[in-house]
């Protein structure tokens, strides 16, 4: 591993490069997106090169599709695979019970939909994802462009009424225009410092007209693999343990991890 990679990256790499050791021939597997979830990616195809895996592969974005392709690994869409049976992806935030904030990439839509159609999903973070109770990263919303402002007034009034700590409520911005997700649609993000009940926000949110989806994952998740910068991992699981895997080796660099250091 190069030696110029920041510590956060290494611990990045570190969780990654542990999780597609759960990857077996002919599986499918449901690729998320974000910048851990491209050291996946690259450690993935890395394997597939060297072990002659056959596996089938479903990106949860435009742009982890396209790095996928660009590596050599077989992609279809979720409709041709129909059912997957392991997704790795990371996250922005999770708390004891593996409950997560995702979408700070805003693909948390396709991310979800994609881990429901898993038989087993499999989070990647570095410990700074690691938190006692969800809500310091600000929440997604996918909401769609008609009707904007009435969906954001009516998130605001809704949360008048949510066990948080702060209520200020951004749309997402690329530039000096609105971010568009994949799907063509905004996103609102939602600034609580803490939430109280995170499945009953998630519940609440999306009965809001407007609202797509949000980026609180409950229930969605089966186990998160903390790398650190030294190589050591940690494997969290849903019933509350937390025990140490494989410690990973930063060897020499591949050519397949040349330019991530940059992402």
């Amino acid at each position: 591993m190069p030696a110029e990679l920041s510590p956060i990256d290494k611990a990045k790499y570190a969780a990654a490069r542990r999780a597609v050791d759960l990857v077996e021939n002919g599986m499918r597997v449901g690729l998320g997106t974000g910048s851990t979830a491209a050291w996946m990616v690259r450690a993935l195809a890395e394997r597939v090169q060297n072990e002659g895996l056959s596996i089938t592969c479903v990106p949860t974005s435009d742009r982890t599709g396209d790095l996928a392709r660009d590596l050599g690994l077989h992609v279809v869409t979720l409709d041709d695979a129909k059912w997957l049976d392991l997704t790795i992806d990371g996250t922005d935030e999770f708390d004891p019970g593996l409950n997560l904030i995702k979408g700070g990439g805003g693909a948390h839509l396709r991310e979800k939909i994609v881990a429901t159609a898993s038989d087993r999903v499999v989070v990647i973070a570095d410990p700074g994802k690691q938190v006692t109770q969800l809500g310091a990263f600000p929440l997604p919303v996918e909401v769609l462009a008609f009707g904007l402002a009435a969906t954001r007034a009516l998130i605001e009034e809704m949360l008048m009424s949510i066990d948080v700590l702060s209520r200020q409520v951004t749309l997402r911005m690329n530039g000096d225009t609105p971010f568009v997700t994949d799907e063509g649609n905004h996103v609102l993000d939602l600034h609580l410092g803490r939430i109280g009940n995170p499945r009953q926000l998630a519940l609440v949110l999306n009965q809001v007209p407007g609202v797509v989806e949000n980026g609180l994952f409950i229930d969605i998740c089966d186990q998160v693999i903390v790398g650190h910068t030294d190589g050591r991992v940690e494997m969290h699981d849903i019933d509350g343990s937390a025990k140490p895997g494989d410690k990973v080796e930063f060897g020499e660099p591949e050519n397949i991890f040349a330019d991530l250091g940059d992402q």
